[in-house]
């Protein structure tokens, strides 16, 4: 007689270590959506309108409420996990990420896609994608390019990179959330390149805020400076559109100051692991923390504006 102990339900769902896992075919029908902050909430509202099955969840269930005229809104993100064809994280960091998704445990499919949108780094990708092997969920790190405003009007640019298999799945997904869709290659790869893009997205604001601080300290209106770069050479939309919003003083978060503190501390990181000396970022990093400190941590990242 074999002795042989019966295995758990848990363990006959898990994916046998090193077995590949299989994406179902087809098109996504039903998202759970974790984290509705201040782009999450905009993906969902776009998910639901798209005639996708939307669940929700959000650690603050405050943030969640809002969305129960459209979506399923869960008590936990297991709950909102159990039977979703694809799970979607848009979190604060890597941390974050990594708790929440803990708490799924096993009420993810095996084979479920994982669609992790935060900009967690490098290094912290490669955690995440340690921990959807545990988790027996196929992962597609796919950080976004946009804040609040396109979230809300599904105008995202996507950085996706993830295993081929997984397109299909993703198709309706993305088609929702985002006007345009970077395959990158391997699971990761996204991360690189939205650290590269916020590398810039960084220096425009710190550059604009300098430039403006300057020209007022010298005895002139800051007015005067997007006036003269204004429709030039060395013009950009997001120059006059966070210029505006320093010369106003209100900055209502479209992309957190300490969000912005984070990302530059990513890509200090990302950095160190290429061996690429960046010149311009210790400042930045510095500067944005020195203003997150001053009170301005939940405010846009035109508030760095405050403490030059």
């Amino acid at each position: 007689m074999s002795t042989t102990p019966r295995p758990t339900p848990e363990q006959e769902s898990a994916p046998e270590a090193g077995s590949a896992l299989v994406v179902p075919a087809g098109g996504a029908t039903s998202v759970a959506v974790l984290g509705t902050g201040t782009m999450g909430a905009g993906m969902a509202r776009n998910l639901a309108a798209a005639g996708l099955d939307v669940r929700v969840w959000n650690r603050n269930p405050q943030r969640a409420a809002p969305l129960a005229d459209v979506a399923t809104v869960a008590s936990t993100a297991a709950e909102a996990c159990a039977g979703a064809d694809v799970v979607l994280t848009m979190l604060f960091d890597l941390d974050a990420t990594l708790e929440v998704m803990a708490g799924v445990g096993t009420s993810c499919a095996p084979g479920t896609v994982w669609l992790q949108c935060a900009t967690v780094g490098v290094p912290g990708c490669d955690r995440l994608a340690a921990q959807a092997d545990e988790l027996g969920l196929v992962l597609v790190d796919a950080p976004v390019l946009g804040t609040r405003k396109p979230a809300e009007d599904g105008t995202l640019l996507v950085l996706a990179s993830g295993p081929d298999e997984a397109r299909p799945r993703l198709e309706p997904v993305l088609d929702a959330v985002s006007s345009r869709v970077m395959w990158l290659g391997p699971a990761g790869h996204g991360q690189r390149l939205k650290l590269a893009a916020n590398a810039w997205v960084l220096t425009v604001v710190e550059g604009v805020a300098e430039s403006m601080a300057l020209t007022r300290e010298l005895g002139l209106d800051p007015a005067l400076f997007l006036e003269a770069v204004a429709g030039g050479a060395m013009d950009a939309p997001y120059v006059q559109m966070k210029g505006r919003a320093m010369l106003s003083g209100e900055h209502p978060a479209s992309f957190a100051l300490s969000g912005g503190v984070k990302d530059a501390a990513l890509v200090l990181e990302a950095a160190e692991v290429a061996g690429v000396e960046l010149g311009l970022m210790p400042g930045i990093h510095a500067h944005m923390e020195r203003a997150a400190q001053a009170g301005h941590g939940d405010e846009d990242l035109s508030a760095s504006y405050f403490t030059h």
